[in-house]
This record gives C-alpha cells, structure tokens and sequence, in this order.
C-alpha cells in the first residue's frame, strides 16, 4: 500500500484552496478594475470612506491579495484584508439581504479565515523565503 506524507497532502489542498480561491475572487476584482469610472461614483461606502476610496481597496484586496495568496506570498497577511471585505460585504453592504445573496461572501470569508489559522502550507512562496530565513539565506541540500 502506497503511503502518503501526510505534509505533502495537505499542503497539496492548501495550494488547490489558495489558487482556486485566489483565482475566483480575482475575478470580481478585475471586472471592478475594468468598470471603475462606472462604479467609482455609486459603490457602496458602508464604512464611509466615499465610494471612490471603498472601490479602490475592493479592488486592492481582491486584486493585490488575491494574486498574493494564488502564490502563497504573505499569505496570512493578505487573507486579513480579504476577509475584512467579506465581512463588510456578508454584515453592512447584504446585511438586509436574504441568505442567498450573502451565502458566497460567508463562503470566502470562511475560506480566509481558514486560510489565516493554517498558512500556506509547504507548496507556498512563504514556505521557501521561511526556509531560507532559517538556514540564515544560506543554500540548503533542497534548494541546491
């Protein structure tokens, strides 16, 4: 019977979590990005910012972290402003809304929260730089 490390997979599931996940919020960032002189004067400003300034850390977080997380770079820094705009979206911006309309924002912020408890794990940019910073930027027998 074939034995599986048990690191190795789990990590696997976290590198197809991060870039599935990573890869579908991008995509509602770039369609803001691609309509922002439209939505700049009429996004919603739950936390009253101005819409212009909300759209533009919309974007930011579902752009900047999302391809951050796709290649696991400062993962759990960047599940921090992902989930933050889950939260406004799921609690201010549908908080009258029914479920169905909130369902998908608790399901990503479910994700990055999960994300945030775990890390990366060992298929990750974070895993290498935290590898080189313990053999103090030395070359290790793995990475030579």
């Amino acid at each position: 019977m074939l034995t599986l490390n048990h690191n190795k997979t789990l990590s696997a599931g976290l590198l197809v979590l991060r870039v599935g996940i990573g890869c579908l919020m991008l995509v509602h960032g770039l369609a803001k990005l691609n309509g922002f002189g439209e939505m700049s004067e009429s996004f919603p400003d739950p936390i009253g910012l101005g819409s212009k300034l909300s759209l533009v850390m919309a974007i930011g977080a579902e752009v900047g972290c999302s391809l951050l997380l796709i290649i696991g770079l400062a993962t759990r820094l960047a599940t921090l402003p992902l989930a933050f705009t889950m939260i406004v979206a799921l609690f201010v911006v549908h908080g009258a809304d029914p479920w169905k309309v909130k369902e998908l924002a608790a399901m990503y912020l479910l994700v990055y929260v999960s994300l945030a408890a775990t890390g990366p794990g060992i298929f990750s940019l974070d895993h290498v730089v935290a590898k080189k910073i313990r053999s103090g930027g030395k070359p290790t027998e793995e990475s030579a």
